[in-house]
């Protein structure tokens, strides 16, 4: 069982910055790929970024892409969410996510692990 937790969320203003950041709690081995999700009041939980764990590829939402940035460190068994250009419409909390094997990384039902979230404001 993979725990994940999220840190680096908090208010900040339009325009600005936030790093978020993901920390697997046991070794990384089984993991196929790692992404970002969000879920703002009243809407859907979305996909938001995802990297595959060992080759480093990434995927982006149409809405963040050119805007947030998703990295791995595989010493540190952490995944990282550098979001630049925040929009009010970022508000949302944030979850960190794994899957064990190949498919769509898009589509919720294929994570296996889900952080607890961690709230990201931005004010306008």
């Amino acid at each position: 069982q993979v725990q994940l937790v999220e840190s680096g969320g908090g208010l900040v203003q339009a325009g600005g910055s936030l790093r978020l950041s993901c920390a697997a709690s046991e070794r990384t081995s089984s993991i196929y790929a790692m992404g970002w999700f969000r879920q703002a009041p009243g809407k859907e939980r979305e996909f938001v970024a995802a990297i595959h764990w060992s080759g480093g590829t990434t995927f982006y939402a149409d809405s963040v892409k050119g805007r947030f940035t998703i990295s791995r460190d595989n010493a540190k068994r952490t995944v990282y969410l550098q979001m630049d250009s925040l929009k009010p419409e970022d508000t949302a909390v944030y979850y960190c996510a794994a899957k064990r094997s190949m498919g769509a990384v898009v589509f919720i039902v294929n994570y296996d692990y889900w952080g607890q979230g961690i709230q990201v404001t931005v004010s306008s």
